[in-house]
């Protein structure tokens, strides 16, 4: 059976204090929401809100979007232009405001991890549906960590071995959603041909079919393979997740990643286009109860290859 995509109601964090399990970005989401709909309520342009934080347009829209924290001066002054008075809802704003400043997880990679990836982490962490589409490779959530390292060691030559490490446990680490206490739903419809490559040799390759077979036996995994004479690359221009989350008053996300940013829709159109996408590929590929049988054919028929092919060298 495919997961459902009914949205799951929960409390506000802004009502009860509750931290979602994605912490610092969904709290700062869920802040700019409210507090672009304070000033829409006021009747007041982003313009007229940057004035009054000696800041610009653009300032406030980074923020009504969760893309950066709040500072205290600022928040106060924007619920004064709100004419938010109560103390006991001034004091839930700012509580939200603290929360959505804090670090994730991930802050020890700071140092080289890019901001826009950052946003992506938090995101994630606190989706409550995955929904992807991926043609290139194993998607990042159901890697093993030696598949990861082989593909990593490729996009990241230059890299010296710690750094791979590095992106390797912080792969890993991001895995540990699935098996969480309320752990989301992964969706995703994978190209036969991102299954066939036998990245990192056969034996790297075998082990990652053998996790996926585990893997798609939980409850929470719906894995969907697309076969290659279906054009998948026909029906969408390249990868792309759709992340879903509990509170109702935030919207959904595609997130595309691009070779040195990416790209975060939430626009209805968008949203609209890309869920139609989403539906077409699911209809195309095969029905999840036939994904074992297909990654057992998949592993009977692919011929053996180097454990480590000459072109990849360790730095």
């Amino acid at each position: 059976m495919r997961p459902s995509e009914v949205r799951k109601p929960a409390d506000s964090p802004l009502l009860g204090a509750v931290t979602p399990a994605g912490g610092p970005t969904v709290l700062r989401m869920m802040l700019g929401s409210r507090l672009r709909k304070l000033r829409e309520g006021c009747g007041m342009t982003r313009e007229d809100a940057g004035e009054a934080i000696r800041g610009s347009h653009s300032k406030i829209s980074r923020l009504e979007l969760g893309r950066t924290g709040f500072r205290v001066r600022d928040l106060v002054d924007l619920l004064d232009l709100y004419q938010v008075t109560d103390p006991t809802e001034r004091e839930e704003y700012l509580e939200l405001a603290r929360q959505g400043n804090a670090s994730g997880w991930w802050h020890r990679d700071n140092d080289w991890l890019p901001k826009w990836y950052d946003t992506y982490l938090g995101l994630e962490q606190a989706a409550t549906l995955v929904r992807a589409y991926e043609p290139r490779a194993v998607p990042e959530l159901l890697q093993t960590p030696e598949y990861a390292r082989a593909l990593l060691s490729l996009a990241h030559s230059g890299e010296s071995q710690a750094a791979i490490e590095r992106r390797v446990a912080l792969r890993v680490r991001r895995q540990e959603i699935l098996d969480r206490p309320n752990p989301p739903q992964l969706w995703v419809v994978v190209e036969e041909a991102a299954l066939s490559r036998p990245i990192g040799g056969t034996t790297v390759w075998n082990d990652q079919i053998d996790h996926l077979l585990r893997v798609v036996a939980k409850n929470n995994v719906t894995v969907q393979v697309l076969a290659d004479h279906v054009g998948g690359p026909a029906l969408a221009d390249g990868a792309f997740t759709i992340l879903r989350f509990a509170e109702a008053d935030l919207p959904d996300i595609v997130y595309l990643q691009q070779l040195t940013s990416a790209l975060y829709l939430d626009k209805q159109g968008d949203l609209d286009a890309y869920r139609a996408v989403a539906n077409q590929l699911s209809v195309h590929a095969a029905p999840p109860e036939y994904t074992i049988s297909l990654l057992q054919a998949l592993r009977r028929r692919q011929p053996r290859i180097l454990d480590q092919p000459s072109s990849i060298r360790r730095v």
